[in-house]
Parts: C-alpha cells; structure tokens; sequence
C-alpha cells in the first residue's frame, strides 16, 4: 500500500503539518480509515467478519474503492451480522446482484454467503472470530525492528498469514489468500505496519498496549501481547 515514487519515505506530511503513511494521501475519506482504524486492534466479530468479506472483495481492486462502498455493503449484507449473512438464499443473492452501490461479483457474493456459515462454526468451535483470529498474532520477534518503506516495500504475506490463509481453506472459506490474509492482519491491528515517523503509529502502539487479547474458549487462555 506504500509504493509512491514521490514519496521515498513512505510518508507524506499535509498542510496542518500531519505526518501520514504514503497510500491514504488520495482523499480525506482515506486518510481519516488510516488514522481511526488501519492498524488498531479489533475483537468485535462484527466488524471481523466484515473486513475478512470485504477483504475477498477487493480482490483485484483498490482498498479505497471498496472503502467508498463499505456503507452500501454494510446495507447490502445486514451490516455483516454472520447469522442473518448465512441465511441469505437465492432471492439476497438476486437483490445484492442488482445493487450499483456495492461490486456484483457472484461468486465474491455466493462466499461472503459461505464464509458467514464457516465463520458460525468457529464461532461455535472457538467462542469467537477474535478468538480465533488472535491466535494467529505475529510474536514480537518474527516482525522487522523497524517498519520503514524499505521493509515493507516487499512484505506482502507472513508465516502467520500463510498459515491463517490455510487453515481458512481447510475449514472451507474462499477468497482468503495469504496476501488478503496479511492485509486484514494489518487492518485488524494483529500487525502494526504504520511507517516510523507516521503520526497514528504511536497511537496504535498504545491502542494495542491497553487492548485486552480474546480468550480461547477451547483452552482458556488469553492470546499474549505483541506491542
């Protein structure tokens, strides 16, 4: 998300003198999602679930177009509640087809529908999506001392988010890669690759430093810290 040859450091500064990551510059809209919410850490499955989806659907498109459509997803698929989702049959299918506001991609429609039904069975099998997802946070010392351009520049994936991607697909989800994979790990705050020197990067450390990781109801125990 960072390449930009005018920005060799990966950031850019605006003209009330904030310093940002390079790849939210193109509209205040992004630059506020970069801010607020990429790299803060989440365990509402809600919006879990919602970002795993629009994830999939990004798929060969920008995250900046599926942002300017989030509202009209959100509308389209009941606000990313997994249990209404997993119930949705051939006439939602038809209606979500029809709606300008969101992409009418079929099959990336017929997964979200699929991935609802699998996510249920984590759910039911972990206690929670954030339950599951947080297992899968990258220890301390597998991540780069320091996230600059040059770091990031060629880390599209992770051992974790390969090894997420995996066990998705074993347990039957779609569209769910190991770049996506990564992707959503940096948006859910499970990895923190906000550019050294970016004005949200201390305030997602913080955020993740008070964030208190979701316990597995398999075991018991609570998912370590990473700050």
């Amino acid at each position: 998300m960072i390449e930009d040859s005018a920005a060799p450091t990966g950031l850019f500064t605006d003209d009330k003198q904030v310093t940002r990551c390079v790849w939210c510059r193109a509209t205040p809209e992004y630059q506020h999602y970069h801010d607020h919410e990429w790299g803060f850490p989440v365990q509402d499955d809600r919006r879990l679930f919602e970002k795993v989806c629009l994830e999939g659907f990004q798929a060969g498109l920008s995250w900046l177009t599926i942002l300017k459509k989030r509202e009209a997803f959100r509308r389209g698929f009941a606000e990313f509640d997994m249990d209404q989702v997993a119930g949705f049959g051939e006439s939602e299918t038809k209606r979500l087809l029809l709606d300008a506001g969101i992409v009418r991609h079929q099959g990336k429609i017929a997964s979200t529908i699929n991935n609802a039904q699998r996510a249920q069975e984590i759910r039911k099998e972990f206690g929670s999506l954030a339950a599951y997802f947080w297992r899968l946070e990258p220890a301390t010392d597998t991540r780069p001392q320091q996230i600059t351009r040059q770091t990031m520049s060629g880390i599209t994936t992770s051992a974790e988010s390969i090894a997420l991607s995996k066990d998705l697909r074993k347990r039957g989800w779609s569209f769910v890669g190991p770049t996506t994979m990564y992707a959503f790990m940096q948006a859910m705050g499970l990895v923190n690759d906000h550019i050294q020197g970016c004005a949200a990067r201390r305030r997602a450390l913080q955020a993740r430093a008070e964030f208190k990781s979701p316990v597995d109801a398999t075991t018991g125990v609570q998912t370590q810290a990473q700050n």
